[in-house]
């Protein structure tokens, strides 16, 4: 009794002078990580899917935030049942693809199809399936009628790559998806500091042919100690501090660009 529907009626009952008892069994969260045989405290976030776009987006995220943390992702998927129509369940195959093309407008390389995943389908039915595998292989199962639910494993213990090998249908060997995961701030400061080093370097080569440009070497000094300050920060997981740090940078460059007329930016030597 943990969904938020659930709480709300519960809250409800209390408001209006209503006993209520929680008669306790078995969970659907517990079950899919009993059956998968991955460990329980090593799940972070949970989430859910559903068919619109912009679901995909949160879900994407809070994958990040899970793997930045070495934790398991857990993602629950849509269900709606109109009494004129057959029920609706999303199918793992369009999870992925929705995944997959919000990694192509993110480009943090977190998914894609060499991502280890894990497909719980009619956990706890008489066809029940379990089935793991790298994304790109699992894209390419029918796993039928849902519910489904998909897991993206962080850090593996050795004895869940072991639980997942037996008690799965393991397509592919089990695999730590948080090796290869670095923060946005880490990608930003890796990705703008060799530019900014460029064009300060580039700056310095135009303001040298300018006999008045004494001043001008100053900034180019402060811009290289913010550089500087940014990589050591980096180093020290300083993130916020080493993204200011490049920001600034980069900040001084682009005045000397905006008084001389030029954009060292697009220089090549």
């Amino acid at each position: 009794l943990i969904a938020t529907t659930h709480s709300e009626l519960r809250s409800r009952a209390a408001r209006n002078s209503i006993k209520t008892v929680v008669l306790h069994a078995a969970s659907g969260l517990t079950s899919i990580m009993g059956e998968t045989g991955l460990h329980v405290y090593k799940f972070g976030r949970m989430v859910t899917m559903m068919s619109e776009p912009q679901s995909a987006v949160s879900v994407y995220n809070t994958i990040l935030e899970n793997l930045l943390a070495g934790s398991h992702t857990l993602i629950l998927t849509e269900y709606s049942h109109d009494e004129s129509k057959e029920p609706f369940f999303l199918d793992p195959a369009s999870l992925f693809k929705m995944l997959l093309d919000v990694e192509h407008d993110q480009k943090h390389q977190i998914f894609s199809d060499n991502t280890f995943a894990v497909v719980a389908s009619r956990v706890g039915m008489a066809d029940q399936r379990i089935t793991s595998g790298k994304v790109g292989s699992l894209a390419k199962i029918d796993f039928g009628i849902g519910p489904h639910s998909v897991i993206v494993t962080g850090s593996l213990h050795f004895t869940e790559a072991e639980a997942i090998a037996a008690l799965t249908v393991n397509i592919d060997g089990p695999a730590d998806n948080s090796q290869t995961v670095k923060r946005i701030s880490v990608q930003m400061v890796e990705r703008y500091a060799p530019k900014a080093k460029q064009a300060v370097q580039q700056m310095r080569d135009v303001v040298r042919q300018d006999a008045g440009s004494k001043g001008m070497f100053e900034v180019l000094d402060n811009a290289e100690y913010y550089i500087a300050d940014a990589e050591r920060f980096l180093h020290q997981s300083k993130f916020e501090l080493a993204v200011l740090s490049i920001g600034y940078a980069e900040g001084l460059v682009d005045a000397l660009r905006f008084q001389k007329g030029i954009n060292p930016w697009e220089i090549r030597g």
